[in-house]
């Protein structure tokens, strides 16, 4: 089952003309003025206005038919990845992976720039977008990265990096994991690291490392409702996101930054409409909480580059999970947010570059 076939997004009018109509038909809820308890309705509003009026779905399907699209079989899932070779035929493979409420689109403004340097890999998750949904248990994270570690094996790469943001982040560093012997480095945008309960992992810690674990305290008190309910119950909530586009965007756009573009959260969001994929993304989540966890830590190279204001990764607590941390930043202003290879795409790529150019 190793066929690669050249793929192509067309999506029918039909579905588009069925979004529009659902769209018209929105029932917006209410909320008490003032009250913080989610996203709110007038952005909820704005969203659903730019996904009718202003965003072209036919434009974002140019753009990602413009570059060369393949889906293969993996594990007995099917596999929906963008390949872009670069013009130096010796150039070295990158495969990059996102994360949830994202799709391949987090990639699409670094490809030119990292193409120049790399043959690059962009895979969408399985039950993420045109790989999706996924019909059987068990693809966490581990699977993914042994998938990951096979697609580039079936398209004849040995040595390879990898590159990850959110849930790319907990991805790439178990594909070094899986296969140490292929992967020169890991670049990524979070190190998801957190206390394990032993006292003296909080000794002597800096202010720095205190007020990164504030934020994560704060976080995880007032942001975490996602992450609890699609670890426990994602085909409760699959029901209401799978049938109202509006209900759809306004989930996802609890974890799209407030300052992104609305063309961008729309390009997301229409990647899980079209695909029939909002609910079985939010699938990760439930096998993820359910996975046996690696005992011990990475060993390959592996590099941080974190957007100011995103998730605080805590050095502490990286090193016990990573053996071979070669570099740590927080990228420089106005790189900010979560999704840096869309809003901070200069200063993202320039780094992943420089640190695959110091690997050799």
């Amino acid at each position: 089952m190793s066929t690669i076939t050249p793929f192509r997004v067309q999506i029918p009018q039909a579905d588009l003309d069925d979004l529009q109509a659902r769209l018209a038909r929105t029932r917006f809820a209410d909320e008490i003025p003032g009250a913080e308890q989610g996203v709110s309705v007038e952005r909820v509003k704005r969203l659903v206005a730019h996904w009718r009026d202003g965003f072209d779905w036919r434009a974002l399907e140019a753009t990602l038919n413009a570059y060369p699209q393949f889906t293969t079989e993996i594990d007995g899932q099917n596999i929906h990845f963008l390949h872009v070779r670069s013009d130096n035929p010796d150039a070295l493979p990158l495969i990059l992976t996102h994360g949830w409420p994202g799709s391949i689109a987090e990639y699409l403004r670094a490809i030119e720039p990292l193409s120049r340097h790399f043959h690059l890999v962009i895979p969408s998750l399985p039950g993420y977008g045109f790989s999706g949904p996924t019909r059987e248990l068990g693809w966490n994270n581990q699977r993914i990265a042994r998938a990951w570690a096979e697609l580039m094996s079936r398209l004849g790469y040995e040595r390879y990096g990898a590159v990850g943001n959110d849930g790319g982040s907990m991805i790439s560093p178990e594909i070094g994991r899986i296969a140490p012997e292929h992967v020169v480095g890991v670049h990524v945008t979070q190190i998801f690291s957190f206390p394990s309960g032993d006292p003296a992992e909080f000794a002597g810690l800096s202010e720095e490392e205190q007020a990164g674990l504030a934020v994560l305290d704060w976080f995880w008190k007032e942001k975490g409702a996602f992450n609890v309910l699609q670890s426990q119950q994602p085909q409760t909530l699959a029901h209401a996101i799978t049938d109202s586009p509006a209900g759809l965007v306004g989930w996802l756009a609890q974890l799209f930054d407030e300052d992104l573009d609305d063309d961008f959260v729309i390009a997301n969001a229409a990647i899980h409409w079209f695909t029939g994929t909002a609910g079985s993304a939010l699938r990760l989540y439930w096998e993820n909480a359910r996975a046996e966890q690696p005992k011990e830590p990475t060993t390959v190279p592996i590099a941080l580059a974190m957007g100011e204001g995103d998730f605080t990764s805590i050095r502490r607590f990286a090193d016990r999970d990573h053996t071979n941390i070669v570099s740590w930043k927080t990228l420089p202003a106005p790189a900010h947010g979560h999704y840096t290879a869309h809003s901070a795409t200069e200063a993202l790529t320039s780094d992943v570059i420089a640190f695959f150019r110091s690997l050799g």
